[in-house]
């Protein structure tokens, strides 16, 4: 996408569509780096911010076992008999 920048006092600014607003998860705060020649607005916002100990519980309650688990066993023996490695 193509876009101006315009004027803001002293500084200079972009409109960023509600989309790449949406998708970005961007909310009240970024942090924006210059890397590379190019500017980097990265979201603030905390969307995974507990993953890590939902996981930790999966595990606990032995809830992290892969869905096709079945499926998996019962595959036939080709990957071990007649796969080379």
């Amino acid at each position: 996408m193509i876009t101006k920048v315009v004027k803001i006092g002293n500084s200079r600014g972009i409109r960023i569509p509600k989309s790449f607003i949406d998708q970005s998860g961007i909310k009240n705060e970024v942090e924006l780096e210059v890397k590379y020649d190019r500017i980097i607005i990265k979201s603030l916002s905390e969307v995974r911010k507990n993953w890590e100990a939902a996981f930790q519980k999966m595990s606990e309650n032995n809830d992290d076992i892969l869905l096709d688990q079945d499926t998996l066993s019962n595959q036939s023996s080709w990957d071990d008999e007649e796969w080379t490695w």
